[in-house]
């Protein structure tokens, strides 16, 4: 039985075949992704049309692209694993807030799902040879020769800084590639916020359920900066425009677009510190 998504899914690839594995492996190197790399993928699975296999067939179209020696990484993050105050999509009464604390189950990264991720990062968490960084909030999955490297010691404070996969897919020289989304997903740029110095910066108390090590359930404080995602369009219409150093072409239905992690981290800072006027 067919949803009201793939409905419109099929509507809007009436006129060319449906895209496949192949199909979609070839779109994406024709987009320029080098075999070989590592690359964090932020997916919207509604864009790409049709595909022949859902989700899994756009994980292994990804997987055939970038070859063996390739690392695939996703966000897998758990929003709802969080303090229940900062709730707000939905909000939730603050009678509730103590229960929900206390009896919220711990962060599993083989059980916990994910959420607002959409289809493709949640089935691509489950794969066989998939590892998961232990955040509770954020968590990031991978695949590939450099998966325990990246999500090695995800650590609960400041958690997309210095001791997240996403400074670890710096160091590597990583690549993002967003397939069919904007750069409001871009969440590399959160790292380019705990690097810039820009005023306004404000602090955080957070907290999630995990396991000690003693493997008994505890609700941990999480500090962190107030993250604040509001101005990725402009800096990556900036980043696009300023440096040409993104590749944008079609991948199935989608526009996708392709960069250097590195340099999109380092313009991020530049951008920031010259136009976040605190606030």
């Amino acid at each position: 039985m067919s949803t009201s998504g793939e409905s419109e899914a099929i509507d809007r690839a009436r006129d060319g075949p449906p895209a496949t594995i192949q199909s979609l492996r070839a779109d994406l190197l024709s987009l320029g992704l080098p075999v070989g790399a590592t690359v964090l993928v932020h997916s919207s699975m509604k864009s790409l049309g049709w595909v022949s296999g859902g989700p899994v067939a756009v994980i292994l179209a990804l997987e055939m692209a970038l070859g063996r020696e390739g690392t695939l990484v996703m966000p897998t993050h758990s929003s709802d694993l969080s303090d229940p105050a900062h709730w707000r999509n939905p909000p939730v009464p603050a009678a509730w807030w103590p229960v929900i604390r206390d009896t919220m189950p711990a962060f599993d990264p083989d059980l916990t799902p994910t959420r607002g991720m959409g289809k493709i990062p949640e089935t691509f968490r489950r794969g066989r040879g998939v590892v998961r960084s232990r955040h509770p909030n954020v968590s990031f999955a991978a695949k590939g020769p450099l998966a325990g490297r990246i999500t090695a010691d995800h650590g609960l404070d400041y958690s997309l800084g210095e001791r997240s996969p996403l400074a670890r897919l710096y160091e590597l020289d990583g690549w993002v590639l967003l397939l069919g989304v904007g750069h409001q997903n871009n969440t590399s740029l959160h790292l380019a916020e705990y690097r810039a110095d820009f005023p306004g910066r404000r602090e955080m108390t957070n907290g999630a359920p995990i396991l000690d090590t003693d493997g008994r359930r505890v609700w941990v404080p999480i500090h962190d900066i107030d993250l604040n995602d509001e101005d990725f369009p402009l800096i990556g219409e900036a980043f696009e425009g300023e440096t040409g150093a993104a590749r944008v072409g079609g991948v199935g239905r989608a526009t996708a677009r392709l960069m250097p992690q590195r340099a999109l981290v380092d313009y991020g800072v530049r951008w920031m510190e010259a136009n976040r006027a605190g606030g």
